[in-house]
């Protein structure tokens, strides 16, 4: 790997890791048949698959996969809420356990 390479891949870390380090615990799930896990720090599983995360911020997290994106958002309250947007449009919103 060159130092370039390496440079900009060391920044990436640096710049997601403390994001990721925010995902709280979540088990949610939606009457879609959609499950929802996220272990503290990350990563997010949907339907027991790891999903591809996002972070926005240290407030809000997106995770892509099995047809659908989980919006992870943290309240004021350090409480988690979480839905969904499906293919077509179809969307909803989890009951966090």
């Amino acid at each position: 790997m060159t130092r370039a390479r390496l440079a900009i891949a060391t920044a990436i870390v640096i710049a997601v890791g403390p994001a990721l380090a925010k995902v709280p615990l979540v088990n949610a799930t939606c009457p879609g048949n959609i499950e929802v896990h996220a272990d503290e720090g990350g990563p997010i599983y949907i339907n027991g698959k790891e999903a591809k995360l996002h972070a926005f911020n240290d407030n809000y997290y997106e995770a892509k996969g099995h047809g659908v994106t989980i919006s992870l958002s943290i309240n004021p309250d350090g409480s988690a809420a979480v839905s969904y947007t499906g293919h077509g449009g179809a969307n909803g919103i989890f009951t966090v356990k």
